[in-house]
């Protein structure tokens, strides 16, 4: 092991999926990346190829906009296909998954909401227990040896992962801070365990996908 150890952690929202393109709240329900969400992974994986930068493991939820996401990184940098993790899966919304903001209005009306990542009240996983299923994940890459991680997945439990890091509560009685992250964006940390302190990166990266690609 070297004098130095430290862990660098990728964390990757998946390219767009079928259920993001239809304006679904997904949760578990199991939509595939569109064309358009392969397009961002590919161009993903091309700008690390062209940064020089690899991995040595990495990691996806087993739901397919992710599990494939990860696939296309890992192809094109020649690495192994990802390991499948479930606490890696996205928020369980319960019978929410895979319904339009629009439905959801019309078969849960809540006027106190303010947006489709509020519509979780009395259905799937609350803040707190996707926050505690986040340190978890993220705990389970620390249990690792030091190395280079990658890991591709959702917006919600990514955003419960960034709080752990960055020592933010979760919201208790209010919507709280939300980390805007794309669709085939990245964030990237690293993590010295000899001094438990973590560096930022960066959160949030899409600079590989240009607003004047089509359907930006």
């Amino acid at each position: 092991m070297p004098d130095n150890p430290v862990y660098r952690i990728t964390l990757v929202r998946h390219g767009e999926s079928v259920g993001n393109a239809e304006n679904r709240m997904q949760g578990h329900a199991d939509y595939p990346l569109s064309d358009r969400g392969r397009a961002q992974a590919l161009a993903l994986a091309q700008r690390f190829r062209s940064e020089a930068i690899t991995f040595d493991h990495v990691i996806a939820s087993p739901l397919s906009r992710a599990l494939e996401t990860g696939r296309i990184i890992a192809a094109a940098l020649g690495l192994a296909h990802p390991e499948p993790d479930p606490l890696w899966l996205e928020r369980d919304v319960g019978n929410r998954s895979g319904m339009t903001w629009d439905e959801i209005q019309q078969h849960f009306p809540e006027p106190e909401l303010a947006g489709p990542d509020d519509a979780i009240a009395g259905s799937g996983e609350s803040d707190q227990d996707l926050y505690a299923r986040g340190c978890q994940a993220l705990d389970s890459i620390l249990r690792r040896p030091p190395a280079r991680y990658l890991v591709a997945s959702h917006g919600a439990i990514l955003n419960m992962v960034l709080y752990a890091i960055l020592g933010i509560a979760p919201p208790a009685d209010s919507p709280g801070t939300r980390f805007r992250l794309e669709n085939g964006s990245f964030s990237r940390f690293r993590y010295f365990p000899a001094a438990r302190r973590w560096q930022v990166d960066v959160i949030g990266d899409r600079a590989h996908w240009r607003n004047d690609q089509p359907g930006s």
